[in-house]
Protein backbone atom coordinates (compact mmCIF):
# COMPACT_ATOMS: atom_id res chain seq x y z
CA UNK A 1 0.00 0.00 0.00
CA UNK A 2 3.09 2.59 0.70
CA UNK A 3 3.43 2.43 -3.31
CA UNK A 4 -0.14 4.06 -3.31
CA UNK A 5 0.35 6.48 -1.21
CA UNK A 6 3.25 7.83 -3.47
CA UNK A 7 8.14 9.49 -4.74
CA UNK A 8 3.75 20.73 -14.51
CA UNK A 9 2.77 21.23 -17.42
CA UNK A 10 3.94 24.81 -16.51
CA UNK A 11 0.81 26.44 -17.33
CA UNK A 12 -1.27 23.34 -15.95
CA UNK A 13 0.40 23.40 -12.59
CA UNK A 14 0.69 27.12 -11.89
CA UNK A 15 -1.25 26.62 -9.08
CA UNK A 16 1.24 24.20 -7.23
CA UNK A 17 3.93 27.02 -7.06
CA UNK A 18 2.38 30.53 -6.98
CA UNK A 19 4.66 32.07 -3.40
CA UNK A 20 5.92 35.30 -3.64
CA UNK A 21 8.55 33.84 -1.07
CA UNK A 22 11.39 31.87 -2.30
CA UNK A 23 11.20 28.16 -1.92
CA UNK A 24 14.22 25.44 -2.27
CA UNK A 25 14.77 23.22 -4.96
CA UNK A 26 17.05 20.01 -5.61
CA UNK A 27 18.68 19.76 -8.94
CA UNK A 28 18.84 15.93 -9.87
CA UNK A 29 20.94 14.84 -13.10
CA UNK A 30 20.63 11.01 -13.86
CA UNK A 31 24.15 9.68 -15.31
CA UNK A 32 24.56 6.38 -16.79
CA UNK A 33 28.24 6.08 -17.40
CA UNK A 34 29.99 3.80 -20.29
CA UNK A 35 29.95 0.08 -18.67
CA UNK A 36 33.33 -0.21 -19.62
CA UNK A 37 34.51 3.11 -17.69
CA UNK A 38 32.38 2.72 -14.50
CA UNK A 39 35.64 2.45 -12.60
CA UNK A 40 37.34 5.83 -13.72
CA UNK A 41 33.60 7.77 -13.53
CA UNK A 42 33.37 6.58 -9.98
CA UNK A 43 36.70 7.73 -8.83
CA UNK A 44 36.32 10.90 -10.96
CA UNK A 45 32.59 11.51 -9.22
CA UNK A 46 33.23 11.08 -6.26
CA UNK A 47 36.73 13.05 -6.42
CA UNK A 48 34.94 16.13 -8.18
CA UNK A 49 32.06 16.60 -5.39
CA UNK A 50 34.26 16.32 -2.51
CA UNK A 51 36.29 19.32 -4.02
CA UNK A 52 33.26 21.41 -4.75
CA UNK A 53 29.97 19.91 -3.85
CA UNK A 54 31.01 18.98 -0.05
CA UNK A 55 29.24 21.54 2.00
CA UNK A 56 26.74 24.26 2.12
CA UNK A 57 23.52 24.42 -0.44
CA UNK A 58 26.05 23.07 -3.59
CA UNK A 59 26.34 19.93 -1.28
CA UNK A 60 25.36 16.70 -3.45
CA UNK A 61 25.02 13.75 -2.85
CA UNK A 62 24.98 10.47 -5.41
CA UNK A 63 22.28 7.40 -5.34
CA UNK A 64 22.61 4.46 -7.44
CA UNK A 65 19.56 3.15 -8.93
CA UNK A 66 18.19 -0.66 -8.18
CA UNK A 67 15.06 -0.57 -10.79
CA UNK A 68 13.12 0.33 -13.42
CA UNK A 69 14.56 1.90 -17.33
CA UNK A 70 16.86 3.51 -15.14
CA UNK A 71 18.83 0.69 -13.66
CA UNK A 72 22.35 0.91 -13.60
CA UNK A 73 22.12 5.06 -13.21
CA UNK A 74 23.30 6.82 -10.85
CA UNK A 75 21.13 9.92 -9.77
CA UNK A 76 23.44 12.94 -8.94
CA UNK A 77 21.50 15.52 -6.49
CA UNK A 78 22.38 18.80 -5.42
CA UNK A 79 20.50 20.75 -2.79
CA UNK A 80 18.08 22.22 -0.92
CA UNK A 81 18.82 25.44 -2.26
CA UNK A 82 16.81 28.53 -4.02
CA UNK A 83 16.89 29.89 -7.26
CA UNK A 84 18.80 32.70 -6.48
CA UNK A 85 21.72 30.94 -5.44
CA UNK A 86 22.30 29.07 -9.23
CA UNK A 87 24.11 32.39 -9.97
CA UNK A 88 26.48 31.55 -7.20
CA UNK A 89 27.09 27.74 -8.16
CA UNK A 90 30.99 26.57 -8.18
CA UNK A 91 31.24 27.33 -11.97
CA UNK A 92 34.64 28.78 -11.42
CA UNK A 93 37.75 28.05 -9.77
CA UNK A 94 38.21 24.71 -12.49
CA UNK A 95 34.94 23.10 -11.27
CA UNK A 96 33.42 23.16 -15.07
CA UNK A 97 36.94 21.74 -15.85
CA UNK A 98 37.21 19.40 -13.46
CA UNK A 99 33.87 17.50 -14.57
CA UNK A 100 34.66 18.00 -18.29
CA UNK A 101 37.93 16.60 -17.76
CA UNK A 102 37.21 13.96 -14.90
CA UNK A 103 33.17 12.51 -15.32
CA UNK A 104 32.20 13.73 -18.38
CA UNK A 105 34.80 11.51 -20.77
CA UNK A 106 32.85 8.58 -19.10
CA UNK A 107 29.25 9.68 -19.67
CA UNK A 108 26.49 8.08 -22.56
CA UNK A 109 24.73 11.19 -23.94
CA UNK A 110 21.51 9.75 -22.84
CA UNK A 111 21.47 11.39 -19.40
CA UNK A 112 18.79 13.79 -17.75
CA UNK A 113 18.66 17.28 -15.91
CA UNK A 114 15.49 18.06 -13.46
CA UNK A 115 14.66 20.29 -10.92
CA UNK A 116 12.09 19.82 -8.07
CA UNK A 117 10.70 22.11 -5.81
CA UNK A 118 10.38 20.87 -2.19
CA UNK A 119 6.32 20.89 -0.99
CA UNK A 120 7.53 21.50 2.57
CA UNK A 121 3.49 22.10 3.55
CA UNK A 122 2.60 18.53 2.09
CA UNK A 123 5.92 16.77 3.40
CA UNK A 124 6.20 15.47 6.88
CA UNK A 125 9.99 15.05 8.31
CA UNK A 126 9.39 14.47 11.89
CA UNK A 127 13.08 14.29 13.26
CA UNK A 128 16.80 14.12 12.02
CA UNK A 129 17.71 11.10 10.34
CA UNK A 130 20.44 9.52 7.98
CA UNK A 131 19.83 8.39 4.56
CA UNK A 132 20.16 4.71 3.31
CA UNK A 133 17.68 3.80 0.70
CA UNK A 134 14.86 5.71 -1.09
CA UNK A 135 11.27 4.69 -2.75
CA UNK A 136 10.96 7.42 -5.61
CA UNK A 137 7.11 7.27 -6.73
CA UNK A 138 6.86 9.79 -9.79
CA UNK A 139 3.22 10.69 -10.96
CA UNK A 140 2.13 11.93 -14.54
CA UNK A 141 -0.82 14.51 -13.60
CA UNK A 142 -3.19 14.99 -16.47
CA UNK A 143 -3.30 18.85 -17.82
CA UNK A 144 -4.77 21.28 -15.60
CA UNK A 145 -5.33 18.74 -12.72
CA UNK A 146 -2.33 20.03 -10.65
CA UNK A 147 -4.69 21.59 -7.92
CA UNK A 148 -6.88 18.84 -7.88
CA UNK A 149 -3.86 16.64 -7.04
CA UNK A 150 -2.63 18.75 -4.91
CA UNK A 151 -5.50 18.73 -2.62
CA UNK A 152 -6.21 14.97 -2.56
CA UNK A 153 -2.34 15.15 -0.92
CA UNK A 154 -3.40 17.12 1.76
CA UNK A 155 -5.45 14.72 2.75
CA UNK A 156 -3.38 12.15 2.45
CA UNK A 157 -0.60 14.40 4.90
CA UNK A 158 -3.21 14.34 7.36
CA UNK A 159 -3.34 10.38 7.28
CA UNK A 160 0.26 10.18 7.48
CA UNK A 161 0.53 12.80 10.53
CA UNK A 162 -1.92 11.58 12.81
CA UNK A 163 -1.28 8.06 11.49
CA UNK A 164 2.52 7.43 10.90
CA UNK A 165 4.23 10.23 12.66
CA UNK A 166 7.44 9.17 12.51
CA UNK A 167 7.77 8.52 8.87
CA UNK A 168 9.76 11.33 7.28
CA UNK A 169 8.64 11.74 2.94
CA UNK A 170 8.81 14.01 0.89
CA UNK A 171 6.85 15.56 -1.72
CA UNK A 172 8.36 17.56 -4.89
CA UNK A 173 6.93 19.17 -8.17
CA UNK A 174 8.81 19.27 -10.84
CA UNK A 175 9.36 22.61 -12.25
CA UNK A 176 10.32 22.29 -15.53
CA UNK A 177 8.25 19.18 -16.67
CA UNK A 178 6.81 17.93 -19.93
CA UNK A 179 3.71 16.69 -21.08
CA UNK A 180 5.73 13.84 -22.78
CA UNK A 181 7.57 12.38 -19.92
CA UNK A 182 5.23 12.18 -17.41
CA UNK A 183 7.08 13.29 -14.19
CA UNK A 184 5.23 15.76 -12.90
CA UNK A 185 5.19 14.74 -8.65
CA UNK A 186 7.47 13.06 -6.78
CA UNK A 187 6.37 11.17 -3.32
CA UNK A 188 10.18 10.16 -1.95
CA UNK A 189 9.95 7.59 1.30
CA UNK A 190 13.07 7.00 3.07
CA UNK A 191 14.01 3.36 4.69
CA UNK A 192 16.87 1.73 5.94
CA UNK A 193 15.81 -2.16 5.57
CA UNK A 194 14.23 -3.91 2.52
CA UNK A 195 11.86 -5.17 4.35
CA UNK A 196 10.41 -2.51 4.72
CA UNK A 197 9.25 -2.77 1.13
CA UNK A 198 7.20 -5.96 1.76
CA UNK A 199 5.47 -4.31 5.20
CA UNK A 200 1.65 -4.00 5.15
CA UNK A 201 1.49 -0.08 6.72
CA UNK A 202 -2.82 -0.60 6.46
CA UNK A 203 -2.93 2.55 4.66
CA UNK A 204 -6.10 2.14 3.25
CA UNK A 205 -8.10 1.20 6.64
CA UNK A 206 -5.70 4.02 8.58
CA UNK A 207 -7.28 6.36 5.72
CA UNK A 208 -11.07 5.42 6.41
CA UNK A 209 -10.38 5.90 9.82
CA UNK A 210 -9.15 9.69 9.44
CA UNK A 211 -11.31 10.67 6.41
CA UNK A 212 -14.67 8.49 6.37
CA UNK A 213 -15.74 5.57 5.60
CA UNK A 214 -15.07 4.13 2.38
CA UNK A 215 -13.37 7.23 1.79
CA UNK A 216 -10.09 5.58 1.00
CA UNK A 217 -12.21 4.22 -2.04
CA UNK A 218 -13.11 7.84 -3.45
CA UNK A 219 -9.74 9.14 -2.81
CA UNK A 220 -8.24 6.61 -5.48
CA UNK A 221 -11.02 7.67 -7.87
CA UNK A 222 -10.14 10.77 -7.28
CA UNK A 223 -6.72 10.11 -8.11
CA UNK A 224 -7.32 8.05 -10.81
CA UNK A 225 -9.19 11.04 -12.82
CA UNK A 226 -6.13 13.86 -12.30
CA UNK A 227 -3.15 11.23 -12.97
CA UNK A 228 -2.25 9.00 -16.03
CA UNK A 229 -0.10 6.47 -14.02
CA UNK A 230 3.12 6.75 -12.12
CA UNK A 231 6.79 4.65 -12.09
CA UNK A 232 8.81 3.54 -9.04
CA UNK A 233 12.71 3.66 -8.47
CA UNK A 234 14.61 2.47 -5.27
CA UNK A 235 17.54 4.71 -5.32
CA UNK A 236 20.76 3.91 -2.88
CA UNK A 237 22.70 6.47 -1.27
CA UNK A 238 26.41 6.44 -1.75
CA UNK A 239 28.94 7.77 0.51
CA UNK A 240 31.68 6.95 -1.33
CA UNK A 241 30.68 9.35 -3.93
CA UNK A 242 28.65 12.05 -2.41
CA UNK A 243 29.96 15.29 -1.21
CA UNK A 244 28.08 15.20 1.67
CA UNK A 245 27.08 13.15 4.04
CA UNK A 246 23.32 11.07 4.34
CA UNK A 247 22.42 13.30 7.89
CA UNK A 248 19.10 14.97 7.14
CA UNK A 249 18.19 17.64 9.70
CA UNK A 250 14.50 18.24 9.88
CA UNK A 251 14.36 21.47 11.01
CA UNK A 252 15.92 22.24 7.02
CA UNK A 253 12.58 20.46 5.55
CA UNK A 254 10.07 22.58 7.70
Amino acid sequence: MKKLILCLFLLPLLAISQNDSEYTIFENGLIKPNPKDIQKFEAGMAAHNKKYHGAGPFGARVYTISNGTNVGGYMWVMGPLPWSAMDNRPAQQGHDEDWNKNVMPYILPDGDQTYWKFEGDLSNFPKDFNIKNLLVDVYDVKRFQGKKAMDLLKKVKKVMVEKYPDEAYGIYTNEFSSTKEGKDIAFVSFFEKSAWLGEDIEFAKNYNEVHGDDSFSAFLRDWGEVTNGSQTEVWVYRPDLSGISGAVKAASRQ
